[in-house]
Protein backbone atom coordinates (compact mmCIF):
# COMPACT_ATOMS: atom_id res chain seq x y z
CA UNK A 1 0.00 0.00 0.00
CA UNK A 2 1.41 3.36 -1.02
CA UNK A 3 1.90 5.81 1.84
CA UNK A 4 0.85 9.38 1.37
CA UNK A 5 3.28 11.96 2.71
CA UNK A 6 0.75 12.72 5.42
CA UNK A 7 0.07 9.71 7.63
CA UNK A 8 -3.37 8.36 8.40
CA UNK A 9 -3.01 9.70 11.95
CA UNK A 10 -2.22 13.14 10.61
CA UNK A 11 -5.18 13.00 8.25
CA UNK A 12 -7.48 12.05 11.08
CA UNK A 13 -6.27 14.97 13.13
CA UNK A 14 -6.68 17.26 10.17
CA UNK A 15 -10.26 16.14 9.54
CA UNK A 16 -11.20 16.98 13.12
CA UNK A 17 -9.44 20.31 12.94
CA UNK A 18 -11.10 21.11 9.61
CA UNK A 19 -14.54 21.01 11.19
CA UNK A 20 -13.50 23.10 14.15
CA UNK A 21 -11.45 25.51 12.08
CA UNK A 22 -14.13 26.11 9.48
CA UNK A 23 -16.76 26.70 12.13
CA UNK A 24 -14.59 29.21 13.92
CA UNK A 25 -13.65 30.95 10.69
CA UNK A 26 -17.21 31.23 9.44
CA UNK A 27 -19.37 32.06 12.43
CA UNK A 28 -17.10 34.43 14.30
CA UNK A 29 -15.20 35.96 11.39
CA UNK A 30 -14.84 39.70 11.20
CA UNK A 31 -12.46 42.08 9.50
CA UNK A 32 -12.49 44.18 12.67
CA UNK A 33 -9.27 42.75 14.02
CA UNK A 34 -8.62 44.97 17.00
CA UNK A 35 -6.88 42.96 19.68
CA UNK A 36 -6.25 40.00 17.36
CA UNK A 37 -3.00 38.67 15.93
CA UNK A 38 -2.41 36.48 12.90
CA UNK A 39 0.54 34.15 12.50
CA UNK A 40 2.07 33.90 9.04
CA UNK A 41 4.82 31.61 7.75
CA UNK A 42 6.83 32.79 4.76
CA UNK A 43 9.77 31.05 3.14
CA UNK A 44 13.18 32.54 3.82
CA UNK A 45 15.51 33.73 1.09
CA UNK A 46 13.18 34.75 -1.73
CA UNK A 47 13.31 38.43 -0.81
CA UNK A 48 16.73 39.88 0.17
CA UNK A 49 15.03 42.89 1.75
CA UNK A 50 12.40 40.90 3.62
CA UNK A 51 12.60 42.70 6.98
CA UNK A 52 11.73 46.10 5.54
CA UNK A 53 8.95 44.56 3.48
CA UNK A 54 7.46 42.74 6.46
CA UNK A 55 7.52 45.94 8.52
CA UNK A 56 5.61 47.74 5.80
CA UNK A 57 3.09 44.90 5.51
CA UNK A 58 2.56 44.77 9.27
CA UNK A 59 2.00 48.51 9.50
CA UNK A 60 -0.43 48.53 6.58
CA UNK A 61 -2.37 45.56 7.93
CA UNK A 62 -2.71 47.04 11.41
CA UNK A 63 -3.80 50.38 9.98
CA UNK A 64 -6.42 48.70 7.80
CA UNK A 65 -7.81 46.14 10.25
CA UNK A 66 -6.57 46.99 13.72
CA UNK A 67 -4.97 43.54 13.99
CA UNK A 68 -1.31 42.72 14.34
CA UNK A 69 0.59 40.07 12.46
CA UNK A 70 3.49 37.83 13.44
CA UNK A 71 5.52 36.88 10.38
CA UNK A 72 7.92 33.96 10.79
CA UNK A 73 10.46 32.99 8.15
CA UNK A 74 10.84 29.27 7.40
CA UNK A 75 13.70 27.62 5.56
CA UNK A 76 12.57 25.95 2.33
CA UNK A 77 14.60 22.84 3.15
CA UNK A 78 12.76 22.32 6.45
CA UNK A 79 9.36 23.69 5.48
CA UNK A 80 7.58 20.59 4.20
CA UNK A 81 8.35 18.49 7.28
CA UNK A 82 7.37 21.38 9.51
CA UNK A 83 4.04 21.74 7.72
CA UNK A 84 3.30 18.02 8.04
CA UNK A 85 4.10 18.07 11.76
CA UNK A 86 2.05 21.19 12.40
CA UNK A 87 -0.93 19.85 10.44
CA UNK A 88 -0.88 16.62 12.46
CA UNK A 89 -0.64 18.54 15.73
CA UNK A 90 -3.11 21.29 14.93
CA UNK A 91 -0.47 23.98 15.29
CA UNK A 92 -0.58 25.44 11.79
CA UNK A 93 -0.36 29.21 11.30
CA UNK A 94 -3.31 31.26 10.14
CA UNK A 95 -1.68 31.83 6.76
CA UNK A 96 1.40 30.44 5.02
CA UNK A 97 3.29 30.57 1.79
CA UNK A 98 2.77 27.24 0.07
CA UNK A 99 4.84 26.20 -2.92
CA UNK A 100 2.74 25.53 -6.00
CA UNK A 101 3.36 21.77 -5.80
CA UNK A 102 2.40 21.65 -2.09
CA UNK A 103 -0.95 23.43 -2.19
CA UNK A 104 -2.86 20.45 -3.60
CA UNK A 105 -1.25 18.11 -1.07
CA UNK A 106 -2.30 20.22 1.92
CA UNK A 107 -5.76 20.77 0.43
CA UNK A 108 -6.14 17.02 -0.06
CA UNK A 109 -5.24 16.55 3.60
CA UNK A 110 -8.07 18.87 4.57
CA UNK A 111 -5.74 21.44 6.09
CA UNK A 112 -6.64 24.46 3.95
CA UNK A 113 -9.72 26.61 3.53
CA UNK A 114 -11.14 27.16 0.03
CA UNK A 115 -11.05 30.83 -0.89
CA UNK A 116 -13.33 30.99 -3.94
CA UNK A 117 -15.99 32.92 -2.03
CA UNK A 118 -13.49 35.60 -1.08
CA UNK A 119 -11.92 35.87 -4.54
CA UNK A 120 -15.30 36.08 -6.28
CA UNK A 121 -16.46 38.80 -3.88
CA UNK A 122 -13.63 41.07 -5.05
CA UNK A 123 -14.71 42.78 -8.26
CA UNK A 124 -12.59 41.68 -11.20
CA UNK A 125 -10.13 39.66 -9.12
CA UNK A 126 -10.99 36.21 -10.51
CA UNK A 127 -10.22 37.31 -14.06
CA UNK A 128 -7.03 39.00 -12.91
CA UNK A 129 -5.36 35.87 -11.53
CA UNK A 130 -2.45 34.52 -13.55
CA UNK A 131 -3.96 31.39 -15.05
CA UNK A 132 -1.12 28.95 -14.45
CA UNK A 133 -0.92 29.88 -10.77
CA UNK A 134 -4.68 29.68 -10.39
CA UNK A 135 -4.68 26.19 -11.90
CA UNK A 136 -1.88 25.10 -9.57
CA UNK A 137 -3.83 26.40 -6.59
CA UNK A 138 -7.06 24.63 -7.53
CA UNK A 139 -7.87 21.17 -6.18
CA UNK A 140 -11.10 19.23 -6.77
CA UNK A 141 -12.66 22.32 -8.31
CA UNK A 142 -11.91 24.70 -5.43
CA UNK A 143 -9.21 27.34 -5.07
CA UNK A 144 -6.99 26.82 -2.03
CA UNK A 145 -3.97 28.94 -2.94
CA UNK A 146 -4.08 32.64 -3.77
CA UNK A 147 -1.48 33.33 -6.49
CA UNK A 148 1.33 35.38 -4.98
CA UNK A 149 4.43 35.29 -7.15
CA UNK A 150 5.95 33.19 -9.88
CA UNK A 151 8.85 32.71 -12.19
CA UNK A 152 8.78 31.00 -15.55
CA UNK A 153 11.34 29.50 -17.90
CA UNK A 154 11.80 30.95 -21.36
CA UNK A 155 14.45 30.77 -24.06
CA UNK A 156 17.70 32.53 -23.12
CA UNK A 157 20.39 32.96 -25.73
CA UNK A 158 23.65 34.71 -26.54
CA UNK A 159 22.38 37.80 -28.31
CA UNK A 160 25.89 38.80 -29.37
CA UNK A 161 26.46 35.47 -31.11
CA UNK A 162 23.08 35.67 -32.84
CA UNK A 163 23.86 39.20 -34.03
CA UNK A 164 27.30 38.21 -35.25
CA UNK A 165 25.85 35.35 -37.31
CA UNK A 166 22.85 37.33 -38.56
CA UNK A 167 20.35 35.19 -36.64
CA UNK A 168 17.03 36.15 -35.07
CA UNK A 169 15.44 34.71 -31.96
CA UNK A 170 13.74 31.41 -32.94
CA UNK A 171 9.99 31.55 -33.54
CA UNK A 172 9.53 27.86 -34.48
CA UNK A 173 11.30 24.60 -33.81
CA UNK A 174 12.79 24.68 -37.29
CA UNK A 175 14.28 28.06 -36.39
CA UNK A 176 15.95 26.50 -33.34
CA UNK A 177 17.54 23.84 -35.50
CA UNK A 178 18.63 26.35 -38.16
CA UNK A 179 20.20 28.64 -35.57
CA UNK A 180 21.86 25.68 -33.86
CA UNK A 181 23.39 24.44 -37.11
CA UNK A 182 24.75 27.92 -37.89
CA UNK A 183 26.28 28.22 -34.42
CA UNK A 184 27.70 24.70 -34.56
CA UNK A 185 29.47 25.53 -37.82
CA UNK A 186 30.76 28.95 -36.75
CA UNK A 187 31.48 28.27 -33.07
CA UNK A 188 32.63 24.64 -32.73
CA UNK A 189 33.64 25.15 -29.09
CA UNK A 190 30.13 26.31 -28.11
CA UNK A 191 27.18 24.01 -27.40
CA UNK A 192 24.27 25.36 -29.50
CA UNK A 193 21.49 23.93 -27.27
CA UNK A 194 22.47 21.52 -24.47
CA UNK A 195 19.89 18.99 -23.25
CA UNK A 196 20.30 18.49 -19.48
CA UNK A 197 19.19 15.03 -18.42
CA UNK A 198 18.38 15.83 -14.79
CA UNK A 199 16.14 18.86 -15.32
CA UNK A 200 12.48 17.85 -15.39
CA UNK A 201 10.92 21.27 -16.01
CA UNK A 202 13.05 21.68 -19.14
CA UNK A 203 11.15 18.80 -20.74
CA UNK A 204 7.49 19.75 -20.47
CA UNK A 205 7.48 22.81 -22.79
CA UNK A 206 8.34 20.50 -25.69
CA UNK A 207 5.56 18.11 -24.75
CA UNK A 208 3.03 20.94 -24.58
CA UNK A 209 4.52 22.70 -27.61
CA UNK A 210 3.72 19.66 -29.74
CA UNK A 211 0.16 19.49 -28.39
CA UNK A 212 0.82 16.74 -25.86
CA UNK A 213 0.08 16.48 -22.15
CA UNK A 214 1.93 15.20 -19.09
CA UNK A 215 -1.16 13.51 -17.71
CA UNK A 216 -4.94 13.85 -17.91
CA UNK A 217 -7.68 13.09 -15.39
CA UNK A 218 -10.96 11.29 -16.03
CA UNK A 219 -13.09 11.21 -12.91
CA UNK A 220 -10.63 10.22 -10.21
CA UNK A 221 -8.25 8.38 -12.51
CA UNK A 222 -5.07 9.90 -13.88
CA UNK A 223 -3.46 8.70 -17.10
CA UNK A 224 -0.03 9.83 -18.21
CA UNK A 225 0.05 11.03 -21.81
CA UNK A 226 3.83 11.04 -22.20
CA UNK A 227 3.52 8.23 -24.72
CA UNK A 228 0.89 9.92 -26.90
CA UNK A 229 1.81 10.68 -30.50
CA UNK A 230 2.02 14.41 -29.74
CA UNK A 231 4.09 14.04 -26.59
CA UNK A 232 6.47 11.65 -28.31
CA UNK A 233 6.95 14.17 -31.12
CA UNK A 234 7.90 16.87 -28.63
CA UNK A 235 10.27 14.61 -26.68
CA UNK A 236 11.83 13.34 -29.90
CA UNK A 237 12.51 16.91 -31.03
CA UNK A 238 13.97 17.91 -27.66
CA UNK A 239 16.25 14.91 -27.22
CA UNK A 240 17.05 15.06 -30.93
CA UNK A 241 18.80 18.37 -30.35
CA UNK A 242 21.44 16.15 -28.76
CA UNK A 243 21.12 12.77 -30.44
CA UNK A 244 20.38 13.91 -34.00
CA UNK A 245 21.83 17.40 -34.31
CA UNK A 246 24.77 17.20 -31.89
CA UNK A 247 23.89 20.47 -30.14
CA UNK A 248 24.61 19.01 -26.69
CA UNK A 249 27.32 16.88 -25.08
CA UNK A 250 27.55 13.47 -23.42
CA UNK A 251 28.27 15.18 -20.11
CA UNK A 252 24.98 17.06 -20.22
CA UNK A 253 23.12 13.76 -19.80
CA UNK A 254 23.53 14.15 -16.02
CA UNK A 255 23.28 17.95 -15.83
CA UNK A 256 20.89 19.76 -13.55
CA UNK A 257 19.69 23.28 -14.37
CA UNK A 258 22.49 24.70 -12.23
CA UNK A 259 25.04 22.89 -14.39
CA UNK A 260 23.40 24.34 -17.48
CA UNK A 261 23.62 27.86 -16.04
CA UNK A 262 27.25 27.34 -15.07
CA UNK A 263 28.12 26.31 -18.62
CA UNK A 264 26.30 29.37 -19.97
CA UNK A 265 28.17 31.77 -17.70
CA UNK A 266 31.43 30.17 -18.78
CA UNK A 267 30.60 31.09 -22.38
CA UNK A 268 30.03 27.50 -23.52
CA UNK A 269 26.32 27.64 -24.33
CA UNK A 270 24.42 29.54 -27.04
CA UNK A 271 20.78 28.69 -26.20
CA UNK A 272 19.00 27.22 -23.18
CA UNK A 273 15.77 27.32 -21.23
CA UNK A 274 16.24 29.39 -18.11
CA UNK A 275 14.14 31.04 -15.43
CA UNK A 276 13.05 34.67 -15.33
CA UNK A 277 14.96 34.99 -12.07
CA UNK A 278 18.30 33.97 -13.62
CA UNK A 279 19.51 36.59 -16.17
CA UNK A 280 20.73 39.03 -13.54
CA UNK A 281 22.48 36.19 -11.71
CA UNK A 282 24.16 35.10 -14.93
CA UNK A 283 25.54 38.59 -15.40
CA UNK A 284 26.57 38.88 -11.76
CA UNK A 285 28.53 35.65 -12.13
CA UNK A 286 30.15 36.78 -15.38
CA UNK A 287 29.98 40.57 -15.87
CA UNK A 288 31.34 40.11 -19.40
CA UNK A 289 27.88 38.87 -20.37
CA UNK A 290 26.36 42.31 -19.78
CA UNK A 291 24.50 43.29 -22.95
CA UNK A 292 25.17 39.89 -24.53
CA UNK A 293 22.10 37.98 -23.32
CA UNK A 294 18.72 37.85 -25.02
CA UNK A 295 15.43 36.21 -24.09
CA UNK A 296 12.41 35.03 -26.06
CA UNK A 297 9.27 33.01 -25.44
CA UNK A 298 9.66 29.28 -26.00
CA UNK A 299 8.28 28.69 -29.49
CA UNK A 300 5.67 26.09 -30.23
CA UNK A 301 6.42 23.60 -32.98
CA UNK A 302 5.02 25.81 -35.73
CA UNK A 303 5.02 29.13 -33.89
CA UNK A 304 3.21 30.77 -31.03
CA UNK A 305 4.19 30.04 -27.44
CA UNK A 306 4.96 26.64 -25.95
CA UNK A 307 3.67 26.61 -22.36
CA UNK A 308 6.24 26.56 -19.59
CA UNK A 309 5.90 25.46 -15.97
CA UNK A 310 5.23 28.28 -13.56
CA UNK A 311 7.28 27.97 -10.40
CA UNK A 312 6.32 30.07 -7.42
CA UNK A 313 4.07 30.27 -4.43
CA UNK A 314 0.57 30.80 -3.14
CA UNK A 315 -0.64 32.28 0.09
CA UNK A 316 -3.00 29.79 1.72
CA UNK A 317 -5.32 30.05 4.72
CA UNK A 318 -5.23 27.13 7.16
CA UNK A 319 -8.44 25.83 8.64
CA UNK A 320 -7.17 26.33 12.19
CA UNK A 321 -7.50 30.09 11.84
CA UNK A 322 -10.01 31.65 14.21
CA UNK A 323 -10.86 34.43 11.80
CA UNK A 324 -10.90 33.47 8.14
CA UNK A 325 -12.20 36.89 7.03
CA UNK A 326 -9.29 38.62 8.72
CA UNK A 327 -6.85 36.12 7.24
CA UNK A 328 -8.24 36.83 3.77
CA UNK A 329 -7.72 40.56 4.29
CA UNK A 330 -4.03 39.85 4.89
CA UNK A 331 -3.79 37.59 1.85
CA UNK A 332 -5.46 40.19 -0.35
CA UNK A 333 -3.23 42.98 0.98
CA UNK A 334 -0.02 41.12 0.16
CA UNK A 335 -0.97 39.54 -3.17
CA UNK A 336 -2.62 42.51 -4.89
CA UNK A 337 -1.85 46.17 -5.42
CA UNK A 338 1.27 48.06 -4.39
CA UNK A 339 2.63 45.45 -2.01
CA UNK A 340 2.46 42.75 -4.68
CA UNK A 341 4.40 45.00 -7.04
CA UNK A 342 6.96 45.83 -4.36
CA UNK A 343 7.57 42.16 -3.60
CA UNK A 344 7.99 41.50 -7.30
CA UNK A 345 10.47 44.33 -7.73
CA UNK A 346 12.54 43.22 -4.74
CA UNK A 347 12.63 39.53 -5.59
CA UNK A 348 12.83 39.48 -9.38
CA UNK A 349 9.73 37.27 -9.58
CA UNK A 350 6.44 38.21 -11.23
CA UNK A 351 3.21 38.97 -9.32
CA UNK A 352 0.35 36.49 -9.27
CA UNK A 353 -2.17 39.00 -10.64
CA UNK A 354 -1.98 40.33 -14.17
CA UNK A 355 -2.78 43.93 -13.23
CA UNK A 356 0.41 44.09 -11.17
CA UNK A 357 2.37 42.93 -14.22
CA UNK A 358 1.45 45.85 -16.46
CA UNK A 359 4.87 47.43 -16.07
CA UNK A 360 6.64 44.17 -16.90
CA UNK A 361 4.41 43.51 -19.91
CA UNK A 362 5.05 47.03 -21.21
CA UNK A 363 8.77 46.84 -20.54
CA UNK A 364 11.22 47.25 -23.37
CA UNK A 365 13.90 45.48 -21.34
CA UNK A 366 14.88 42.45 -23.45
CA UNK A 367 15.37 40.43 -20.27
CA UNK A 368 11.96 41.27 -18.78
CA UNK A 369 9.29 41.51 -21.47
CA UNK A 370 9.66 38.00 -23.00
CA UNK A 371 9.39 36.35 -19.58
CA UNK A 372 6.31 38.42 -18.74
CA UNK A 373 4.69 37.39 -22.03
CA UNK A 374 5.60 33.76 -21.39
CA UNK A 375 4.06 33.87 -17.93
CA UNK A 376 0.76 35.47 -18.91
CA UNK A 377 0.23 33.77 -22.28
CA UNK A 378 2.26 30.60 -21.84
CA UNK A 379 2.38 29.69 -18.16
CA UNK A 380 1.29 26.18 -17.18
CA UNK A 381 1.12 23.78 -14.27
CA UNK A 382 2.18 20.20 -13.73
CA UNK A 383 -0.71 17.83 -12.84
CA UNK A 384 -2.43 19.20 -9.76
CA UNK A 385 -2.50 16.19 -7.48
CA UNK A 386 -0.80 15.31 -4.19
CA UNK A 387 0.73 12.28 -5.89
CA UNK A 388 2.80 14.27 -8.37
CA UNK A 389 5.42 14.59 -5.64
CA UNK A 390 5.89 10.82 -5.86
CA UNK A 391 6.51 11.14 -9.60
CA UNK A 392 9.16 13.76 -8.95
CA UNK A 393 10.75 11.72 -6.17
CA UNK A 394 10.97 8.72 -8.52
CA UNK A 395 12.50 10.98 -11.20
CA UNK A 396 10.23 9.39 -13.78
CA UNK A 397 10.66 12.12 -16.38
CA UNK A 398 14.40 12.59 -15.87
CA UNK A 399 15.04 8.85 -16.11
CA UNK A 400 13.11 8.80 -19.38
CA UNK A 401 15.20 11.60 -20.87
CA UNK A 402 18.49 10.11 -19.67
CA UNK A 403 17.61 6.72 -21.16
CA UNK A 404 17.00 8.37 -24.53
CA UNK A 405 20.11 10.57 -24.40
CA UNK A 406 22.35 7.66 -23.42
CA UNK A 407 20.93 5.41 -26.16
CA UNK A 408 19.55 2.85 -23.70
CA UNK A 409 16.02 3.27 -25.07
CA UNK A 410 14.42 4.77 -28.13
CA UNK A 411 11.78 7.47 -27.70
CA UNK A 412 8.84 5.10 -28.13
CA UNK A 413 10.07 2.65 -25.49
CA UNK A 414 11.22 5.29 -23.02
CA UNK A 415 7.98 7.26 -23.19
CA UNK A 416 5.85 4.11 -22.91
CA UNK A 417 7.76 2.99 -19.81
CA UNK A 418 7.65 6.45 -18.24
CA UNK A 419 3.93 6.82 -18.91
CA UNK A 420 3.20 3.46 -17.26
CA UNK A 421 5.24 4.36 -14.19
CA UNK A 422 3.72 7.84 -13.92
CA UNK A 423 0.17 6.52 -14.28
CA UNK A 424 0.77 4.00 -11.50
CA UNK A 425 2.26 6.63 -9.18
CA UNK A 426 -0.49 9.17 -9.85
CA UNK A 427 -3.19 6.66 -8.90
CA UNK A 428 -1.65 5.13 -5.78
CA UNK A 429 -3.60 5.59 -2.55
Amino acid sequence: MHKRILSAVALGAVATLALAGCAGGTDAASTDGKGQELTVWIMKGTNPDASAFYDKVSDAFEEETGATVKIEEIQWADAHDRFVTSIAGGTTPDIAETGTTWTAEFADAGALLPIDEYVDAEKGLRGDLVEGLEVAGTYDGELYGMPWYAGVRSLVYRADVFEELGLEAPKTWDDIVAAGEAIKAAKPDMLPFPVPGDAEFQVYPWVWGAGGEIATKDGKTWTSELDSKESQAGIEFYTGLATEHGFSSAGATTWKETDLSDAFTQGNVAMMLSGSWTPNKLIETNPDLEGKIGAAVIPGEDGGIAPSVLGGSHLSIFNTTKNADLAWEFVKLVTTGDLAEQWSNETGYFPGVQSAMEEALASTDPLVAPFAEQMVDGGASVPVTPNFGAVQAKKTTNSMIQAILSGQKDVATATKDAAAEMTELLNQK
